[in-house]
């Protein structure tokens, strides 16, 4: 009773449209989830994702579940999660990519999901890392750990949003430091962020976390812009 009250007045909208939702959608509506450019790389054995790391670091699978473009629906959709503080949409897709992952066999063998992490500033300014849960539903769909806490950023860095991918690539160098390396060592981890561009940030995360023995990376994104 007290809900339906709640949105009489203040009722949920869509966070790609900003329609209003009906009872049975969440966080998107079914429009717009119709119009959401997937990729379906991992049902297709597509190696765009890959192809972006070729001779400079191993990538074991890479993975993106939407396709960016600018004034689209999944940007609208990345800036309400990062700086409006709609992180159920990161469940939203978390749950959508996680689940279609457990069906794909080169994930399988998936041991660990580690988000890239935000510099501690940024994270009490935000609240929260935007790809935490995203990452976390990722990791409840393939029935494995998440951690957080090995992978560190230890330069605070400002937006990237508006400098080139040469600003963006240079801006990535030392950024990122790994405690506790034997808690990862022999594992098979998935690193998991929000958008991938030049690969820059996730290059410098997997240089970090190539320090540990023995391990596997693979690579899976909310978006790739192209």
């Amino acid at each position: 009773m007290f809900e339906a009250i709640i949105d009489l007045f203040f009722p949920k909208v869509c966070s790609a449209c900003h329609e209003v939702l009906n009872d049975h959608e969440q966080d998107i509506c079914t429009n717009c989830r119709n119009d959401l450019p997937v990729t379906n790389f991992h049902f297709n054995q597509d190696h765009n994702v890959l192809k972006v790391f070729y001779a400079r670091v191993k990538v074991e699978n890479g993975t993106a579940l939407l396709r960016f473009e600018k004034k689209g629906l999944v940007q609208q959709l990345i800036h309400n999660l990062k700086y409006k503080g709609q992180e159920s949409i990161g469940v939203f897709l978390g749950d959508w990519l996680g689940g279609e992952l457990k069906t794909v066999k080169e994930y399988s063998e998936i041991d660990i999901v580690i988000p890239v992490p935000l510099h501690k500033n940024k994270l009490k300014k935000r609240g929260y890392n935007q790809v935490a849960k995203f990452a976390k539903h990722i990791a409840i769909a393939l029935n494995v750990q998440y951690v957080d806490n090995v992978l560190l950023k230890v330069t605070n860095t400002g937006s990237q949003v508006l400098k080139s991918r040469f600003a963006r690539w240079t801006n990535n160098e030392e950024l990122f430091t790994l405690q506790n390396k034997n808690a990862i060592a022999n594992k098979h981890i998935l690193l998991v962020d929000d958008l991938i561009t030049t690969g820059a940030t996730l290059e410098a995360c997997i240089n970090v976390l190539n320090q540990a023995e023995n391990i596997k990376i693979s690579v899976a994104c909310m978006a790739i812009a192209q």
